[in-house]
């Protein structure tokens, strides 16, 4: 679907839109936003990647919770997108906070794919993880500043995720609704929130409905900073000059050369599996 006139110069609609809530695009920024919009409506007809398919939409919902993840992140950080899904708010974040170096991660393939390709065609160097977050925190070589979370799971779950991991990250932020109080109940129940810190960063209203959106900062105790600021360590993570689609670092097996099923256990059983003697 094409929400844009054929009559307008690329990105001027988008621009205008964009004032509505409170944001001042460039001419470049606004261009690329909508090349983003057309290559993600184009490839949402034949895999599902997004809900707000319309200008509109694309504005009110996803190009304001950007805004917000974009207001709280500091300068120069290393930034992952987890869950991306159709590169939101990832590849537009990159696109608003050019200073700021984003990756995306992503465990369907084809979704990583797709905005492999996308990131491709607009020609933005961001990195895209084929995989589990978890997966590649415990690898070594990646590290971040900040998690960015957008409708990817409850608090409790996205905490068990990264909860051996504090080492390479210093922060969440994860963008919630109005469950978030509930959510935060449940993972003090389970312990996830004990030595952290969780903070509203920033709440609005969605346009043309009564919802909230909230953007929560969860760190631990000893990066808090005066205020809602937090203490950003030294991070290094792999660069790359142009897209790249990354899968997960693996280790070879202990059983790399044996013959197929040599060693393993029964599966229902979890019993070695029979041998027959040796005939005589």
């Amino acid at each position: 679907m094409n929400d844009f006139s054929a009559d307008s110069a690329p990105g001027d609609e988008l621009r205008v839109a964009a004032r509505d809530i409170g944001l001042e695009l460039t001419v470049p920024q606004s261009r690329l936003l909508a090349a983003y919009c057309r290559l993600l409506w184009s490839w949402n007809e034949k895999i599902n990647l997004t809900r707000h398919t319309d200008l509109a939409k694309f504005v009110r919902r996803d190009l304001l919770d950007t805004w917000a993840f974009a207001r709280a992140i500091q300068a120069d950080e290393i930034v992952l997108d987890v869950g991306t899904g159709g590169g939101v708010p990832g590849i537009p974040l990159a696109v608003l906070r050019p200073d700021v170096r984003v990756y995306l991660c992503e465990t369907v393939a084809k979704k990583a794919r797709v905005v492999h390709d996308i990131v491709t065609q607009l020609g933005l160097p961001i990195p895209v993880l084929h995989g589990r977050v978890e997966e590649f925190l415990s690898e070594g070589r990646w590290e971040f500043h900040s998690l960015l979370f957008r409708a990817v799971a409850p608090l409790s779950k996205i905490l068990r995720w990264v909860r051996p991991h504090w080492e390479r990250f210093d922060r969440l932020l994860i963008l919630k609704g109005p469950r978030w109080v509930e959510e935060r109940g449940e993972a003090r129940h389970f312990g996830y929130l004990q030595g952290l810190a969780l903070r509203v960063m920033d709440r609005y209203e969605i346009p043309d409905t009564a919802a909230e959106s909230l953007l929560l900062q969860i760190t631990r105790k000893d990066r808090c900073g005066e205020g809602k600021t937090c203490r950003l360590s030294r991070r290094q993570s792999p660069e790359t000059a142009t897209a790249t689609l990354i899968p997960p670092r693996t280790e070879p097996s202990p059983d790399a050369g044996r013959r197929p099923g040599a060693g393993r256990q029964s599966r229902r059983s979890g019993k070695p599996p029979r041998t027959r003697p040796p005939k005589h």
